[in-house]
């Protein structure tokens, strides 16, 4: 995606809202309200996928897994090996904070 066509003041408020978050008590309490949760749900299921692919998993058992369809399985490919590296930069965070 190109963060020249998302950038906006709208949207940096929105991560600066996200940055200022504590704890996952306060994450489930933003995301409640700002997010429905079939969107959430979808995001944790997306960011289980790019885990998984990481990890060697086959398409077939990460769509057993977790319930995504092949589409959202490639799409998440798609952008591990060519997105802008958000997914790289917070697994690489993750891992090495043993989470």
């Amino acid at each position: 995606m190109d963060r020249d066509k998302l950038r906006d003041p709208q949207v940096d408020g929105l991560f600066q809202a996200i940055l200022a978050l504590e704890d996952i008590d306060e994450c489930y309490r933003f995301f409640e309200d700002l997010c429905t949760t079939a969107e959430i749900k979808a995001m944790a299921q997306r960011l289980a996928v790019a885990r998984l692919l990481r990890q060697g998993v086959t398409y077939t058992a990460i769509a057993e897994i977790t319930g995504a369809s092949t589409a959202t399985i490639s799409r998440v490919k798609r952008f591990l090996n060519y997105g802008a590296d958000g997914y790289k930069l917070i697994l690489d965070r993750l891992e090495s904070n043993g989470k």
